[in-house]
């Protein structure tokens, strides 16, 4: 479980170690980390294993690798990202292309690791992180939309592929959550849903669907914007952002918060 130390990762790691399963928890922030672990390891009497790595690094997944080393690994949950907002040219390049590494490659990392040791098991799951911005280009959020349109992609085949080997994967695509990603992001949600709600809505469904969109409001523009062309969800996703980012028109971006 990568991400488990705020937001959507934290609350997966809950439901999970309610339902009585060991955990394997990857965050950055080390001690806010082992409180979690510790929290989780008391209240449900399970196994907490707690890594402090950096998914911005390629070292970091080998060093994933060796801890999960006899380890039976069944679920697969890559929760951890950021996102910017605000054009894309007035963006720190560092933080844009570390957006890339923990969002497209280290979760893809992720998956070339644990995708053989599922299939060898012959039954598993792998919960992916897509976004309501998945299905379009963003305005103000050009390159974070373009992130989670390769995972939504990914995990639509890679749904196919693993099913016949027994292993189920599900895509996420939560709207607005409220989390520590919209601080990081410098977004103001002021219609989102709790990460506990979409941890829970996600695993249930597990199996059964290709792509989840929890929340009434992924849902509504899913609905909404279902019968436009490309060009039109487009413009409409930028307003949708413009509204979102408007309290920081004129400003550049600087440097954000660690990751979950």
């Amino acid at each position: 479980m990568t991400g488990a130390s705020d937001g959507i990762g934290r609350e997966f790691a809950r439901c999970l170690a309610g339902a009585g399963l060991d955990l394997v928890l990857v965050a950055r922030r080390r001690p806010l980390l082992d409180g979690i672990a510790a929290e989780l390891s008391a209240a449900h009497g399970i196994r907490t294993v707690a890594l402090g790595l950096d998914l911005a690094r390629a070292e970091a997944i080998d060093a994933l690798a060796a801890a999960t080393v006899g380890l039976d690994v069944g679920l697969l949950v890559a929760a951890a990202g950021f996102g910017t907002s605000g054009p894309m040219i007035d963006a720190l390049p560092c933080a844009e292309l570390e957006m890339i590494d923990v969002n497209c490659r280290a979760v893809a990392a992720q998956v070339l690791h644990f995708g053989p040791r599922l299939a060898a098991r012959r039954r598993g799951g792998v919960v992916l992180m897509s976004s309501l911005l998945a299905f379009q280009g963003v305005a103000r959020a050009a390159n974070y939309a373009a992130t989670k349109a390769y995972i939504q992609s990914l995990a639509e085949g890679l749904r196919l592929e693993l099913a016949p080997l027994g292993v189920d994967v599900v895509a996420c695509a939560p709207g607005p959550i409220h989390s520590g990603f919209g601080a990081r992001a410098a977004m103001r949600l002021s219609l989102a849903q709790s990460p506990k709600a979409v941890a829970g809505a996600t695993l249930a469904v597990l199996g059964r669907r290709a792509t989840v969109r929890p929340g009434w409001l992924s849902k509504a523009l899913e609905f909404s914007l279902a019968g436009l062309p490309r060009s039109g969800r487009v413009r409409i996703m930028a307003a949708v952002m413009a509204g979102m980012t408007r309290h920081r028109n004129g400003k550049t971006f600087s440097k954000d918060p660690e990751p979950a």
